[in-house]
């Protein structure tokens, strides 16, 4: 009991001084909580089956995350742990001294973090669970779901789960506390406050070349990921070498500027003589001295964290604001026109013929009348033919291409979509589009895709000629116009040549689509028509004619809005992680370090510096230490963005500064927020008592 007592006095004596430690630790279990509970708080929403399944794919994967989410979690609490220990080192040798035996401490140990589970736990559920009420009406909100079915939810799975995991951790916490409790030494214990870790300055000469030689191998990187990504990333095993190459750097960067800093600054007399600037940089550069592969890892995972929470960010926001763009009208229905190559995919002589007759007699074939359901269609052709390929639109203008962009990238050999130009004005009116006019003699391409774009933009404005149906075009603008047919949530219009009426040849016909808009507003209404089309398949004739594919703007918003809501808990899940990780590690290391440099502090009261001078030296060190690595984290990030924005530019990336001005805040405040608790309780742990 008096083993059990003194644990209990212990966590109420130091809670003050251990504040970023129980705040971590309950804000990791909430975090943990709540999203392990969205597929509990998504039960009882009015959502679609097709949603339903969505929302299944999205938990699995927050599932997968939170396996991922514990370890790091776990490290976190295990090197948490070891400041509690350090910033207690005295206070075992007291306990040693009076005959308190090694098993002992120990045990206060064990008490001491079975405590500390209980409440960080019973705290952090709490939280988590308050928290994820919040969560429902983000998931409902995401999800348009209708919220009138709603009650407070409590998920058992989570608690469960959340429960196991970090179990499993405060026993490892425990074996940890224990195993270093007996390697303790009374003598080390006893003058731990007194030691004086001594500041090995580098050879000021190695340090310039390692950070020049750092500098220029990340600026290659930098180069790989951004301004030669066409040249250097050929296959997604590159990705890898610019990410060896930065971390390794980002190593060395830190390694060297421990030891340039406080040689740099001693050589500036009047900035190092300053006040008690000598003090401040001296902590710093040993600070960073001694945790330069820490920092590294700090720096990398802040680095992902801004990526991570920007793109994510950035591709639901610009996924929902496409939609209007992108999907316009409500339904899109296309038959490909067949040859006899198909009786080897299942199609019978009838089906190939009848594919020739197009959408609508397919479907009035099999008792399907358009213009019972539709209020508006537009119907158009898609021609093809193996005389104009990719690889004909560029001309003479391939080789400047090639050096200007991955050959792999290039689809050479693949048949050009092409269009009437009065089929394409016929879509662009539906679609609110702008409409163009072509002569005889010439041809335009419309496209959506930016690397696609730029590839083809070459070619248009060295005014490279193409022949098609025997008849030879030069090119109306000297670039692509804006513009799509198939509906889609993004970008992926690579290109369609529109030509003059007169040019096309009906016996190159691919597809045959109509695009039209339903008479009714009602969403179960549209949903009945598309069951009506997709049951025509049970019709006897349909062994005769052809089921048109079917592309709504329905569907589309839903499969939108579930990619964009499971970027957007993934890359939440794992960017508020990475960053209470990264921050936490900061803090607690700051602690540990105003723990061991007490006696420096009272050294400095008595060489008569006072209060405000010694806080104003701690606030500095405590600012350069956090801005240190956050600084290096953001210039990566520019270009990792920026590589980020290159991979989903199908997406978007409209959206991109609103993202990055939300992740900014998002860091302000957490990363903000971590600082002055550090601050505080690192003030509060070097004041003089």
């Amino acid at each position: 009991m008096t083993t059990i007592k003194l644990s209990f006095r212990n966590i109420k004596k130091s809670f003050k001084d251990y504040a970023i430690y129980f705040f971590t630790l309950i804000l990791g279990v909430a975090i943990f909580y709540v999203f392990n509970s969205i597929e509990s708080q998504t039960v009882l929403l009015d959502v679609t089956e097709s949603t339903y399944e969505v929302i299944g794919m999205m938990t699995t994967m927050l599932s997968a995350a939170s396996v991922f989410v514990a370890f790091i979690l776990g490290f976190l609490i295990i090197y948490a742990s070891r400041f509690l220990i350090k910033r207690r080192n005295k206070e075992f040798g007291i306990y040693m001294l009076l005959g308190m035996s090694k098993r002992k401490i120990s045990m206060i140990l064990f008490f001491e973090t079975i405590l500390i589970g209980i409440i960080s736990l019973a705290v952090g559920l709490g939280l988590g669970i308050l928290l994820s009420q919040l969560m429902s009406m983000l998931v409902a909100n995401m999800f348009e779901a209708d919220m009138t079915k709603y009650q407070f939810i409590f998920s058992q799975d989570a608690c469960i789960k959340t429960l196991i995991y970090f179990g499993i951790m405060y026993v490892i916490v425990m074996l940890f506390n224990a195993i270093n409790v007996g390697k303790c030494k009374l003598i080390d214990l006893i003058q731990t406050s007194k030691k004086s870790e001594t500041i090995k300055l580098k050879n000021l000469l190695l340090c310039t070349v390692v950070f020049i030689l750092s500098v220029v191998a990340l600026g290659y990187a930098y180069y790989m990921v951004t301004g030669g990504i066409n040249e250097t990333v050929k296959t997604p095993e590159d990705i890898l070498k610019p990410i060896v190459i930065g971390a390794i750097s980002t190593f060395f960067i830190f390694w060297s500027l421990s030891g340039l800093i406080l040689k740099i600054v001693m050589g500036m007399k009047n900035l190092y003589v300053k006040g008690l600037n000598a003090f401040t940089f001296r902590q710093v550069s040993s600070k960073i001295n001694t945790t330069v592969f820490s920092m590294t890892i700090i720096s990398l995972m802040l680095f992902v964290t801004i990526c991570v929470l920007s793109s994510s960010l950035s591709l639901k926001n610009s996924m929902t604001a496409n939609l209007d763009e992108l999907a316009p009208a409500d339904i899109q229905l296309t038959i490909s026109v067949k040859d006899d190559d198909w009786l080897n995919q299942g199609y019978n002589e009838k089906q190939i013929a009848n594919s020739k007759l197009g959408v609508r007699k397919n479907l009035e074939a099999l008792n399907f009348n358009i213009d019972n359901y539709f209020n508006e269609s537009v119907e158009y052709n898609i021609y093809r033919t193996e005389d104009l390929v990719f690889d004909d639109t560029l001309g003479d203008s391939k080789k400047e291409v090639e050096e200007s962009y991955l050959t792999s990238m290039i689809p050479y050999s693949v048949e050009e979509m092409i269009m009437t130009v009065s089929d394409y004005n016929n879509v662009a009116k539906i679609y609110n589009n702008e409409e163009y006019s072509l002569n005889d003699n010439e041809y335009m391409i419309v496209a959506d895709y930016d690397s696609m774009v730029q590839i083809r933009n070459i070619a248009l404005k060295n005014n490279e000629e193409i022949t098609v149906f025997g008849h030879t075009l030069k090119p109306k603008y000297n670039e692509c116009k804006d513009g799509f047919v198939d509906m889609s949530s993004n970008h992926i219009n690579s290109g369609i040549i529109v030509i003059p009426d007169n040019v096309v040849d009906e016996n190159y016909k691919a597809y045959n689509s109509i695009i039209g808009n339903y008479k009714t507003e009602s969403v179960d209404e549209q949903r009945k028509i598309e069951e009506i089309i997709k049951g025509l398949i049970n019709n006897p004739l349909s062994e005769q004619y052809n089921l048109p594919t079917i592309n709504t703007r329905l569907d589309i918003s839903e499969a939108s809005i579930g990619l964009g809501a499971l970027v957007t808990f993934l890359g939440l899940y794992l960017g508020i992680v990475f960053l209470i990780a990264s921050v936490a590690i900061l803090a607690l290391k700051e602690l540990t370090e105003s723990t061991d440099n007490k006696e420096r502090y009272k050294m400095l009261r008595k060489l008569g510096a006072d209060e405000k001078m010694i806080n104003k030296s701690l606030f500095r060190q405590i600012a350069i230490f956090f801005m240190f690595p956050l600084l290096v984290a953001i210039i990566h990030s520019i270009f990792g963005i920026k590589f980020c924005s290159y991979i989903i530019s199908t997406f978007g990336n409209e959206q991109l500064l609103n993202s990055i001005i939300m992740t900014a805040v998002f860091i302000v405040v957490i990363y903000g927020g971590y600082f002055l608790i550090t601050y505080l309780c690192s003030k509060n742990i070097i004041k003089e008592k």
